[in-house]
């Protein structure tokens, strides 16, 4: 597991798990009972398939799932990988931020 990152009071704490085959990255925030989350698989040595991401209805509106791709996205830069996104929440969040393409699979 990855340190969390963490501002403050109420503002989300992110961890990452992450297995052989696949990981999670964990959004939490302090004084609510639920956490948001984007599920992803090893797809290759290389690649990560971003599978899935939610948020629930306590976090909407905070940009917890963008903060989650953001996360994720440094987390492949740092680490040579590439992402396959096969969330749509990722795959739109990639259209809005050309800065990524370096991570990203070639569509």
């Amino acid at each position: 597991m990855s340190e969390p990152k963490s501002a403050g009071t109420n503002q989300p704490r992110i961890t990452r798990e992450d297995g052989p085959t696949r990981g999670r990255y964990v959004a939490k925030v302090d004084g609510i009972d639920a956490e948001a989350e984007l599920v992803y698989t090893h797809a290759g040595p290389r690649l990560l398939t971003a599978d899935h991401t939610s948020v629930p209805d306590a976090f909407r509106g905070r940009g917890i799932g963008r903060l989650l791709a953001t996360r994720m996205v440094e987390d492949a830069r740092k680490e040579g990988l590439k992402i396959r996104a096969l969330c749509p929440f990722v795959n739109a969040e990639r259209k809005k931020h050309p800065d990524w393409a370096d991570v990203f699979e070639e569509a």
